[in-house]
């Protein structure tokens, strides 16, 4: 399986390497980017100043994104290549929104608006309601927020930088049952459970927002979070407790399957498993050396993905 990388440099020149000697790459539902890197056989003695980077398997290309570094040495007669990079939609937490309150606003209105941010698309979504923004929070923020309140989920970034509210429907389904499966296994991570959340009302005081998470409790975890009045659901109070209820078990089970190869998936889409276990794709990890391409794909069972 071939892979290339395709740098543009600042004056827009596309640069492709195709000797690649090792690569990692990945995507993960609660991570609004893809993340990239890679160590090759350059074809240029030293840094250039790249713009963007292209990672291509085969002809399909699953990151394209901004250089967080490059670096170019020189190994006897070889120069070897280092990158690291993050998909442009890492830009989103990365650009603060101008305070206050928004009302009737989408997912269309809130990307579009922000142009100047080069390759972020986005799924057509004209759904309205409102959103808070505190100081110093960001576009992806607001994204969150309004993805919870008008789909009830997380958002997450599909393809190289499509963000995306909905579960996507008739999504692909792969299977994960032949024998050419190298590994399989399960999870679970509670070090980022909650038990008891307690919300100020308008006046700070303590007592009328509550929630307790008995699925927690019942694990002998007792972790108290307080926080003030969160603007954000206003016109829901009891939602400020619940969204943090459900982000706090992100992720906490986990099924995974490990394979030879690459096929193509993506977050969102069905993997089954044997037993007609199934569920969407929450994370994928490939790694590639020498030695082939191995990939990594995970499904969650949390409250967003159940």
């Amino acid at each position: 399986m071939n892979v290339s990388i395709v740098f543009r440099t600042t004056g827009g020149t596309l640069i492709t390497e195709n000797k690649i000697l090792s690569f990692s790459f990945r995507k993960e539902a609660y991570t609004p980017y893809t993340a990239f890197s890679a160590v090759y056989a350059a074809s240029h003695e030293s840094p250039v100043e790249f713009s963007e980077i292209m990672f291509y398997i085969g002809n399909t290309m699953i990151h394209h994104g901004l250089v967080n570094s490059a670096e170019v040495s020189k190994e006897g007669r070889i120069f070897i290549g280092k990158i690291s990079s993050r998909s442009f939609t890492s830009l989103l937490r990365q650009n603060q929104m101008e305070p206050g309150l928004y009302t009737q606003k989408s997912l269309n209105w809130l990307v579009d608006s922000f142009r100047e941010i080069p390759y972020i698309t986005h799924e057509n979504n004209s759904q309205e309601s409102y959103f808070y923004i505190k100081n110093g929070a960001t576009m992806w923020d607001a994204v969150v927020n309004l993805s919870y309140k008008v789909c009830d989920t997380y958002p997450y970034i599909r393809g190289t930088n499509c963000v995306n509210f909905s579960m996507l429907q008739n999504a692909p389904e792969f299977s994960y049952i032949s024998e050419d499966i190298l590994e399989k296994g399960s999870e679970v991570k509670e070090d980022k459970l909650v038990s008891h959340f307690h919300m100020a009302d308008i006046q700070g005081n303590y007592g009328q927002y509550e929630l307790v998470d008995t699925d927690v409790t019942d694990r002998q975890i007792i972790r108290h979070r307080f926080f003030e009045l969160d603007r954000q659901f206003l016109y829901n109070p009891q939602q400020a407790l619940e969204y943090r209820d459900n982000y706090a078990s992100r992720g906490w089970r986990r099924y995974f399957r490990k394979y030879s190869g690459y096929r193509g998936e993506d977050l969102c889409d069905i993997a089954v498993f044997e037993n007609n276990f199934s569920g969407r794709i929450c994370s994928i990890d490939i790694k590639g050396s020498s030695q082939g391409i191995i990939t990594e794909i995970s499904v969650y069972k949390d409250k967003f993905y159940t």
